[in-house]
C-alpha cells in the first residue's frame, strides 16, 4: 500500500475536484492508487465538481443569522445555477449553516470563510460535496457580518432569499428593526444619511442635473436654474439617503424616516442590502447553438 501523503490527497482532489475527505477516503479504499481513487469518486459522482464550477452561479438565496441576545448579524449570498435548486431544502440548509458560521468565527472575507472549518472540514470542502450531491455550481459570493457595540442587529429577508437585509441599531424596539429592514429592502437606500454621499457623485448628479434643468428652461437666468437644481438635488437625497425617504407604511407619504427615529428616540448606524444575483452575468442560453453542441459531441 501506497503512502498517503498530504500531497497526494492533494493531487487528488485538484484532478477530481472533489472534497480534502473524500479523497482522502478514496486513497484509503484504494490503497493509495491514484487511478484507482478516480475511479471510486467517479463512481460516487463527487469527480464531478470540478466540470460543475466552471458553470454561472447567479441563482441561489440571501440568507441571515442573528444571534440570540441581537448583537451579531450576518446577511450572505450563497449562488447556484437554478432557482429550483435555490429553493431545495438541502441547499438552504447549507446556506443557513454558513451565515451562522461566518456570524460566530468572523472571517476577514470569503477566501478566509472558505479556508475556515466548519464541523470538521473546510467550508470550502463542503461547499465542494454540496456541489457533487446537488449537481450545480454553488459558491459563497459575498457576506457582511455586524456585532453591535451599543445597539442591536436586525435582518430581513424577502421573497423567500431574493433580497436580504441587516441593520444595526441603537435604540427602539424590534419592531422597529424590522420596519427600517424592510424600508431598506424596499426603498433601496444607496446612503446612510447625506453626510456619507462621495463628493464626486453628487457633483456628478448636479452636473446632470443643471443639464437638464437648461434643456428645460432655456429662457430662465442662472439663479433660477440654480435654486431648480437645488430642488432636484433635494429631490435627490429622499430617494438614495435612507433617513430622507418617505417610510413606506406611512399612508399620509408625510413621516420621514428621519422622523420615525427620532419618535422611537432610535439612531440606524449602519446597514447594509444585498439582491440576489445583482452583478452577476447570467449565462445567455442560444438554444440553436446547444442543439448543434450536442449533435457534434
Amino acid at each position: 500500500m501506497a503512502q498517503i501523503t498530504a500531497a497526494i490527497v492533494k493531487e487528488l482532489r485538484e484532478r477530481t475536484g472533489a472534497g480534502m475527505m473524500d479523497c482522502k477516503k478514496a486513497l484509503v479504499a484504494t490503497e493509495g492508487d491514484m487511478e484507482k481513487a478516480i475511479d471510486f469518486l467517479r463512481e460516487k459522482g463527487l469527480s464531478q465538481a470540478a466540470k460543475k464550477a466552471g458553470r454561472v452561479a447567479a441563482e441561489g438565496a440571501v440568507v441571515s443569522y442573528v444571534s440570540e441576545d441581537k448583537k451579531t448579524g450576518v446577511i450572505a449570498e450563497v449562488n447556484c445555477e437554478t432557482d429550483f435548486v435555490g429553493k431545495n431544502e438541502n441547499f438552504q440548509a447549507l446556506a443557513k449553516s454558513i451565515a451562522e458560521h461566518i456570524a460566530k468565527t468572523n472571517p476577514a472575507d470569503v477566501d478566509t470563510l472558505l479556508a475556515s472549518e466548519m464541523n470538521g472540514k473546510t467550508v470550502k470542502d463542503i461547499v465542494t460535496e454540496a456541489i457533487a450531491k446537488i449537481g450545480e455550481n454553488i459558491s459563497v459570493r459575498r457576506f457582511v457580518r455586524y456585532e453591535s457595540a451599543e445597539g442591536m442587529v436586525y435582518s430581513y429577508i424577502h421573497a423567500g432569499g431574493k433580497i436580504g437585509v441587516l441593520v444595526d441599531m441603537k435604540g427602539g424596539d424590534a419592531e422597529l428593526g424590522k420596519d427600517i429592514a424592510m424600508q431598506v429592502a424596499a426603498a433601496n437606500p444607496q446612503f446612510l444619511d447625506r453626510s456619507v454621499v462621495p463628493a464626486s457623485e453628487l457633483e456628478h448628479e448636479k452636473e446632470i442635473l443643471t443639464e437638464q434643468a437648461h434643456n428645460e428652461n432655456k429662457d430662465k437666468p442662472a439663479n433660477i436654474i440654480e435654486k431648480m437644481v437645488m430642488g432636484r438635488i433635494n429631490k435627490y437625497y429622499k430617494e438614495v439617503c435612507l433617513v430622507d425617504q418617505i417610510f413606506i407604511r406611512d399612508e399620509k407619504r408625510e413621516l420621514t424616516i428621519s422622523k420615525l427615529l427620532k419618535s422611537k428616540n432610535a439612531v440606524v448606524a449602519r446597514f447594509a442590502r444585498f439582491q440576489l444575483g445583482e452583478g452577476i452575468e447570467k449565462k445567455k442560453e442560444n438554444f440553436a447553438e446547444e442543439v448543434a453542441a450536442f449533435v457534434n459531441k
